[in-house]
């Protein structure tokens, strides 16, 4: 899980989890929602965080309108999620930026989780150099 600003600075870099384990719980469990984490910030989520505005305050919310059951979702709901994931591109590219080091890209057959972890600390704290200088 990252917190990216639009800049695509990486603010925020979590622990890995072993298994599978909902992105939504995640963000519950490392950032307790009575915290009040998010109350000066606009946040744009995709839809692995829904239920985020009911739980949490902040500023505003945006996330993408979600595909209903036996159903498709309108033309203007479409534009819209387009027009969000424009804005929401540049988590993308910092990804991408931090697969650069070939650290994440590759398989990897490391058992030490605490390792892992420096390592994708360090490559986030590498794309924020190369974009900063």
């Amino acid at each position: 899980m990252l917190i990216v600003s639009k800049d695509k600075y990486i603010h925020y870099v979590s622990q890995c989890y072993v298994g599978t384990a909902h992105d939504y719980g995640l963000l519950k469990s490392e950032f307790p929602p009575e915290l009040n984490w998010f109350e000066n910030h606009k946040i744009r989520i995709d839809l692995g965080y829904q239920g985020f505005e009911t739980d949490y305050l902040c500023q505003k919310v945006i996330i993408p309108h979600k595909k209903p059951k036996k159903s498709e979702l309108s033309q203007l709901q479409k534009d819209e999620n387009k027009e969000k994931s424009k804005k929401r591109i540049s988590v993308e590219h910092s990804i991408g930026g931090m697969k650069r080091y070939r650290f994440l890209a590759d398989r990897l057959r490391n058992h030490d989780f605490d390792l892992y972890n420096d390592a994708l600390e360090v490559c986030a704290g590498l794309w924020n150099f190369n974009i900063k200088y």
